[in-house]
Parts: C-alpha cells; sequence; structure tokens
C-alpha cells in the first residue's frame, strides 16, 4: 500500500461535530505537548497568546481560544484549508477517494504531530517554527514518533509531499519518492504547494496503491524533466507546462 506523507496549512476551518481523540500512534506520548498548549490557551495571557499563533492582534486569537480536549473535532483532511488543501479540493471528491485519504495520507501537524488525514483534530493554531512554551515541536515529536513511524510504515512504499520544514519531525529510513516542481528551470514555492495539493487529489481519484501506479499517471501541467536517485530517496522532478 501507498502512504503519502503531507504537511498541514496554517488556514483552517472552524467547527466540527465528531468527538473522538483517537489519532495515529500513542496518545500518552502527545499529553505533555497538548497539556502544554491547552495551559497556554487557558491562562489568557495575551502576548504569549499572540506570540503562539503568529498574530498582532489579540482581538485575532478568538476563534483559536478554545480548549482542545473538548472543542469541536474534524477531520484533519478537511479541517485544514491552506493552498494545497485548495488545490486538492476534498469536498468534491467521491467517497472512496475521501475514504483514501483519510487512510492513507498522514499530515504533520504542529500540535497533534503525525497524524491520519481521518483522525479527528481541533481547530487549533500554532504558528510554523514557533515552539509551545519551551517544547520544540519537530524535536518532540521526532523523538517520540520516530520508531512508531517506522513500524507503521515498514511494508508501505512512501511518497513524501511534505515542505521541507517537516523533514525534522521525522527522517525516513526505507526507500522513499519525493516530487520536486520547477518553473523555467528555477523552483517554485507557491506552485509547490498548489501541484503537492494536485497530485495528492490524483492519487485519491484513481486509488493509487504503488509507486509504480503513480508513475503511469498522466498530470495535467506537469512534466517529468528528470529522475534523480540518492541513496534511499528518489526525486522526480517535474517541470509545470
Amino acid at each position: 500500500m501507498l502512504k503519502i506523507l503531507f504537511s498541514p496549512s496554517e488556514g483552517k476551518k472552524s467547527g466540527g461535530n465528531e468527538k473522538s481523540q483517537e489519532l495515529l500512534g500513542s496518545n500518552k506520548a502527545r499529553d505533555e505537548i497538548l497539556n502544554e498548549y491547552n495551559n497556554l490557551i487557558l491562562n489568557n495571557n495575551e502576548e504569549e497568546i499572540k506570540k503562539l499563533f503568529g498574530f498582532k492582534k489579540y482581538s485575532e486569537c478568538e476563534i483559536y481560544k478554545n480548549d482542545i480536549f473538548t472543542s469541536p473535532r474534524m477531520s484533519a483532511i478537511e479541517r485544514y484549508s491552506g493552498v494545497a488543501y485548495e488545490y486538492l479540493g476534498f469536498d468534491s471528491l467521491d467517497e472512496n477517494a475521501k475514504i483514501y485519504l483519510k487512510e492513507n495520507t498522514i499530515i504533520f501537524s504542529n500540535l497533534y504531530g503525525p497524524i491520519l488525514g481521518g483522525d479527528f483534530i481541533a481547530n487549533y493554531k500554532v504558528k510554523q517554527g514557533n515552539n509551545i512554551g519551551n517544547i520544540i515541536p519537530d524535536k518532540f515529536y521526532k523523538d517520540r514518533f520516530s520508531y512508531q513511524l517506522d513500524l507503521y510504515l515498514a511494508k508501505s512504499e512512501i511518497l513524501d509531499l511534505r515542505a521541507g520544514y517537516y523533514d525534522k519531525f521525522y527522517n525516513i529510513t526505507k526507500p522513499y519518492t519525493t516530487l520536486k516542481f520547477l518553473k523555467n528551470g528555477k523552483a517554485v514555492s507557491h506552485w509547490a504547494k498548489a501541484y503537492r495539493g494536485i497530485v495528492l487529489r490524483v492519487l485519491a481519484e484513481h486509488t493509487v496503491n504503488s509507486i509504480e501506479e503513480f508513475m503511469a499517471l498522466e498530470i495535467e501541467g506537469l512534466n517529468i524533466s528528470e529522475i534523480k536517485v540518492v541513496k534511499n530517496k528518489t526525486e522526480i522532478i517535474y517541470n509545470i507546462i
């Protein structure tokens, strides 16, 4: 089976109607960071909250100032709403594609760490790169979840669609494939996010189960220009046309 590693986004939808708090791996291993986040939110220290969220105005923080243990929950693949998720267009997919994404996408959250697309999470806010109290999220989750992920992914092929920052949460120890997007010979930022979403949508639409199946697909707007293999990493380089 193919597992896809993916990034979260700063933008999120509010609301939700689920109560399940079961997440990929050990919930107990997350206790420290989740409690630290919740305490920061509920202590109402305006400066600490603005710093954590990355906002200048305290009024912007209101929507996220909720107890994450009792807040409404929504599946992670539906919660995030940034560029990649806009191009994914989850709501417009058929039911089989939605199930595929919930079961086979692993998203690396700045608060919850590695979670399945179908795991239910609260509406939270942690600006990328910020600590939660004295906890460094990427180090925290790398220390506690690398072995769990190694076991979870042992029998799967891996397509790594994460933005580079999220490599710090987990180093892949087996052969894997990643993608790079070029426009006029130069790496792109905004369009890389968009095409990660587009690729994820294509994977779901075709319920792709292997890298071989993925390589056989034609993706509109992309042409393969080169394939590089370095140690356990295969990098497919696409030209955006």
